[in-house]
C-alpha cells in the first residue's frame, strides 16, 4: 500500500472533513456537529488519514474512561478499496488503547457487509441489535465490540 499518514484534526480541517462527509452519506453531518465534537467535546477525537497530501478520510472516537466509541468513519470514494479503511480503524484502535480505553464499540447498518466484514477483521464480535437506529430510513444497526 502507498505511504499515508493519520493525524488529530483541527478546526481548520472542517471544509476537508465535511467534503468527506457529504461524499460519503445521504444524511451527512453539519459542520456545527463536526466543529462541537473538535472544540468542545472533550471526549472526543477525529484521526484524519492523508495520502500524497491529500485528506481522504476521517474517524470519530470517544474514549470515556476505559471504553471507546467509533462515531463515524468515512473515506472519500476515490479512495475506497485501498485498504485505508483498516489502516485509519487500526490508528483508531492505537489511539483509543493509548488513551486508556480497554474494549471498543461501534454500530454499523445491517446491510453494510463490507463495513461489517472489515470490522470483523479487525476482531470485532457482534453484541447485539440497535432496532430502528438510522434516522433516515429506520434501519437498525448492529452493535459491534472489541477488547483492545
Amino acid at each position: 500500500m502507498e505511504e499515508y499518514r493519520v493525524r488529530i484534526a483541527t478546526v481548520d480541517d472542517l471544509p476537508s472533513i465535511l467534503e468527506v462527509e457529504h461524499a460519503s452519506f445521504a444524511h451527512p453531518w453539519t459542520e456545527e456537529a463536526f466543529y462541537n465534537e473538535i472544540v468542545s467535546n472533550q471526549f472526543a477525537s477525529y484521526l484524519l488519514i492523508e495520502r500524497d497530501g491529500e485528506l481522504a478520510g476521517y474517524c470519530g472516537v470517544w474514549v470515556i474512561i476505559d471504553e471507546a466509541h467509533i462515531t463515524n468513519i468515512a473515506i472519500l470514494p476515490s479512495f475506497r478499496g485501498k485498504k485505508l479503511g483498516e489502516a485509519l480503524m487500526r490508528e483508531a484502535m492505537v489511539h483509543a488503547r493509548k488513551h486508556g480505553a480497554d474494549r471498543m464499540s461501534l454500530e454499523v447498518r445491517v446491510s453494510n457487509a463490507i463495513a461489517q466484514n472489515l470490522y470483523s477483521k479487525l476482531g470485532f464480535e457482534h453484541g447485539g441489535i440497535r432496532k430502528n437506529y438510522y434516522s433516515d430510513n429506520g434501519e437498525d444497526a448492529l452493535v459491534m465490540w472489541v477488547m483492545l
